[in-house]
């Protein structure tokens, strides 16, 4: 018990006995007044959390076998949905209920502990994050072939964030293969390397992992930041960039073993550091590609780098980090593209030569080409549209690119050869998901961020019209859908604790199969993010 906890307990026994003593010297006068009760002692919101959350999240929030309980890596848990959790735990994973053993006033003050920033910001640069690697299987020596039998190119990663764990499903019978537990939050959708094998995940809290799909076993995980965006993978699965929200870093990592190779600071052209937004993979380009979300800029990075060689491996793999080896990476070089505002979401057009992106707060969509720096197009977009999910296909021999919206029931149908919005789909209310297949005939748009959460709209690709609606689970929040390698099934998301995977003939649109899962909140197939097909985010 703290020093302030001890006070607070003595003075609260002095006010108790003045109290019974009162009462005792008139306890035959009934004209006496009957004295107050002694107000209950504040909370020790520090001292709870010391001696009840530490352990797992550490004394600093910032993490440990628990996730990072601070407000920027909360995501969207409301303070009630915090402490329904605080007294009542969350299944499936080890974070324990504390219903009887913390009192109601208890469990408020510790919510609004993990809502309020620290008072001293933390700290975690290189030393931070090369101390917390951890490696869990031989990352040089893995098996010759997969561990079943299904097609290794047709299984979906499906991360369930209801209980903090990813599903690895059989695309071809649905069947799941395995579930494990992943970090808190995972953040910004895996990164597959080329070959389909590896998949590697960021969360909320900075820890990326890499998962070896045909051994089904995690080979290595590390801390890059206290507040983590994304992350990209070079095409040569080397390099594995990391963009950060805090600190204002990129960091690079050694994908072998996720050891360090190098730790950047965001800098803006003016020489201030800012946000990251988003990291991605240009390979077209040989470059990554990250947006800035405190400055008007794009940074790019060349992604043949010092991962994988064995100057990095002998820096950073296993020895202890100084400054001097810091110093010793080569230099990095980085190309600014400046923009004419702040980009709230964006994608590429399929050469990537072409960033499409919201301009912050303006209504408007810029068309930058990245060759010139200049931008080549501006269409008036109202609302927020959610170019990140962007999908593109192809009609009359004309490439058209699409996006839905967070603010209106709209989606947004764009000629990527003269930049003009050739079709405006309205759907039942604003949508986050959109997606499809170059073998199916309809491109899926939720519209699960307004009343008709319920509802998915397909629209048919080729008249740009809407050919039917769907209601998986009346009620429920569906969203995010993802097809199989072939385009022959549509699997969707009842995105609820009592959630389900929801498997469709994607062109008869009979239910083929329901998988119970928990807020299952993205579904992945390997040969379509490998592949970069049209119909997805990449």
């Amino acid at each position: 018990m703290t020093g302030t906890a001890i006070h607070a307990r003595l003075i609260a026994n002095l006010l108790a006995l003045v109290a019974l003593s009162a009462g005792i010297a008139h306890a035959g006068d009934t004209n006496a007044s009957v004295p107050a009760a002694a107000p209950a002692a504040p909370v020790d919101a520090a001292a709870v959390y010391a001696g009840k959350c530490a352990e797992c999240h550490g004394i600093d929030r910032l993490g440990l076998m628990g996730p990072t309980l601070l407000p920027a890596n909360l995501g969207r848990l409301k303070p009630a949905d915090a402490a329904a959790v605080i007294r009542d735990g969350r299944p499936a994973t080890k974070m324990e209920g504390f219903r009887g053993k913390l009192s109601d006033t208890e469990i408020d003050a510790l919510v609004k502990l993990i809502f309020t920033p620290p008072a001293v910001e933390p700290v975690w640069g290189a030393p931070e994050i090369v101390r917390s690697r951890v490696v869990t299987a031989d990352p040089a020596h893995r098996p010759e072939k997969p561990v079943f039998s299904a097609d290794p190119l047709n299984l979906f990663v499906v991360v369930e964030a209801g209980d903090q764990h990813a599903t690895i499903l059989d695309g071809d019978t649905f069947t799941p293969l395995t579930r494990f537990q992943t970090r808190f939050a995972l953040h910004g959708g895996p990164k597959f390397t080329s070959d389909g094998r590896y998949v590697f995940f960021a969360s909320r809290d900075g820890w990326i992992s890499k998962y070896d799909l045909w051994a089904l076993e995690m080979v290595a995980e590390i801390r890059a930041g206290v507040h983590t965006r994304n992350l990209a993978l070079s095409p040569d699965g080397r390099t594995v960039l990391v963009g950060n929200d805090f600190p204002h870093t990129l960091v690079l990592l050694d994908a072998l073993d996720l050891s360090l190779v190098q730790v950047v600071p965001a800098q803006t052209a003016n020489g201030d550091t800012s946000r990251v937004s988003a990291v991605y993979q240009a390979e077209p380009r040989g470059s990554f590609v990250v947006a800035l979300k405190d400055a008007p800029e794009l940074l790019e990075l060349p992604t043949a780098f010092l991962a994988g060689s064995e100057k990095a491996r002998r820096m950073y793999g296993y020895g202890p980090f100084t400054e001097e080896m810091l110093r010793a990476a080569a230099p990095l070089t980085i190309r600014r593209v400046p923009l004419p505002g702040i980009l709230d979401a964006f994608f590429f057009d399929p050469t990537y030569r072409y960033v499409v992106g919201a301009e912050q707060g303006t209504g408007h969509v810029d068309v930058v080409d990245l060759d010139s720096g200049n931008v080549a197009a501006r269409l008036d977009l109202p609302g927020l549209p959610h170019l990140g999910s962007g999908i593109s296909w192809h009609r009359d021999g004309r490439l058209l690119m699409a996006t839905p919206n967070l603010q209106r029931g709209i989606v947004s149908i764009i000629d990527a050869a003269d930049w003009r919005v050739v079709a405006e789909v309205e759907t039942p209310g604003p949508g986050f998901f959109m997606r499809s297949h170059e073998n199916a005939p309809d491109a899926w748009v939720d519209a699960s961020m307004g009343p008709a959460r319920d509802t998915l709209v397909l629209i048919d690709k080729q008249t740009l019209a809407v050919r039917t609606k769907l209601t998986p689970a009346p009620g429920k929040t569906a969203n995010h859908v993802e097809f199989d390698r072939y385009g022959r099934h549509a699997l969707v998301s009842i995105y609820e604790y009592d959630g389900e995977l929801v498997v469709y003939d994607a062109r008869t649109l009979a239910v083929v199969k329901r998988l119970p899962m928990s807020k299952p909140s993205g579904k992945y197939n390997v040969f379509n993010k490998i592949s970069r097909s049209e119909g997805t985010s990449h």
